[in-house]
């Protein structure tokens, strides 16, 4: 197994094409899922790889003694050397930045060099952690013990993008409608990370300050009533996402949105539900349905992507989902093509239901766009709708690839029709 990981991680580099392959072994130092990796890293050092430890621990505050602790650090450090991997940094997190003392005593308990003790505070911006790396030489001392020359490192551009994102003052407020943000009492947002982001990132791009809204759908399915607060929001998004729990508010939210010409943004799923209810409230076509919510719909509008259906059957749920970036072929003229510049495009995909061909003819009929296809035209991988300020869909995921100065296509429309909105 320590070779097979060992394998894994050395692959990108036979190409020749990469200077760094970054690993990050997640969870707590000794924790049973992270062994393996921890000791192939650890023999891939002693076999003469170029590898450095870098090694993120928390120093926690306590608000009764306000004093930083270095314990949790020592201790963590401790058993990483009894496993046979010295830490060749430590990047602290903390509330404040790291001061000398605790600088210190890290560096001398933890058998490093005070330089090779990174201070990782909290900050404004995630994107300017960059900056906060920088001004300690991070990527200098980095390059220095892999013996890399650093020829130089310009972040002109980079400040710049980060001192706008800071003095943006108007607003845009999108809603984005799941059903992972509770988890006991608590409220979570990074579960829909990668959408939240590529919001920020077009809000940024149009000179607006994103105001993000946690919605939870299974509300609507309660209290009916409150899908008119949706008015108030500037755009819609609904995201990606497994089970039935939430499907029949998220239906609900895009009728509103279609109805009342809030400018909306359907992901995976999203775009699943949207064709769902468009059949069910724009076609008319009774019991129509998705095959995940319903196995047997009298019209199963959604179902299984074609070819994993005998799968499926077999009860081998293995290889069943659509996975990685697929060539989608635009529509001339349509709305996501005019976004993407282009009549060919490739977006990361993570799915294993589709809009079923049977159904596509009678729902373009009603007045639904598809406006990209499979190269062979047989999945749907855009929609969208005219007389709409903007309702656009794909059973893709572009948010994945949406970059901070270059933002998702459809994220950046949904953005500017939000602004109009306004």
């Amino acid at each position: 197994m320590t070779n097979e990981i060992k394998d894994r991680i050395r692959k990108p580099t036979k190409d020749g094409n990469w200077d760094f392959v970054l690993v990050e072994i997640g969870g707590t130092v000794g924790d049973y899922e992270n062994v393996l990796f921890l000791e192939a890293v650890r023999q891939m050092k002693l076999e003469g790889d170029s590898v450095l430890y870098v090694h993120v621990t928390y120093v926690p505050v306590l608000d009764t003694l306000g004093e930083a602790k270095t314990k949790p650090t020592q201790h963590s450090i401790k058993l990483l050397r009894e496993i046979g991997i010295q830490a060749d940094f430590i990047v602290t997190r903390s509330e404040n930045p790291l001061d000398n003392v605790r600088r210190e005593k890290l560096a001398m308990f933890c058998n490093v060099h005070e330089d090779d003790v990174i201070s990782d505070s909290n900050i404004d911006n995630v994107y300017a952690v960059t900056l906060l790396f920088e001004n300690q030489e991070f990527c200098k001392k980095v390059l220095k013990k892999l013996n890399l020359r650093k020829d130089h490192n310009d972040l002109q551009s980079w400040e710049k993008f980060i001192k706008k994102i800071r003095t943006l003052k108007k607003p845009v407020t999108i809603g984005i409608v799941g059903k992972y943000f509770d988890i006991g009492t608590s409220q979570l947002s990074d579960s829909y990370i990668s959408v939240i982001e590529a919001v920020k990132h077009a809000a940024w791009n149009n000179n607006l300050k994103p105001n993000i809204k946690w919605i939870d759908s299974k509300v609507f399915e309660k209290y009916p009533k409150k899908l008119s607060t949706l008015k108030k929001l500037d755009g819609i998004i609904v995201p990606g996402g497994f089970g039935l729990s939430g499907i029949q508010g998220k239906i609900e939210t895009i009728r509103y949105t279609r109805e009342h010409g809030i400018p909306y943004l359907g992901l995976c799923l999203g775009m699943q539900l949207a064709v769902v209810e468009y059949a069910q409230n724009k076609c008319k076509i009774a019991g129509a349905n998705t095959v995940e919510v319903d196995k047997k719909p009298k019209h199963p509008i959604i179902d299984f992507i074609p070819e994993q259906v005998k799968i499926i059957q077999e009860s081998r749920y293995g290889a069943t989902m659509r996975l990685g970036a697929w060539p989608a072929i635009l529509k001339k003229g349509t709305i996501v093509q005019k976004l993407y510049g282009a009549n060919k495009v490739y977006e990361r995909h993570r799915h294993r239901y589709e809009v079923n061909p049977k159904y596509v003819e009678q729902l373009e009929k009603c007045g639904l766009i598809f406006s990209g296809r499979s190269p062979d035209g047989v999945l749907m991988e855009f929609m969208e709708l005219s007389n709409h300020p903007y309702f656009v869909a794909t059973q893709a995921h572009p948010e994945f690839k949406s970059r901070p100065m270059k933002p998702s296509p459809l994220f950046d429309g949904l953005i500017k029709a939000a602004k109009k909105r306004k």
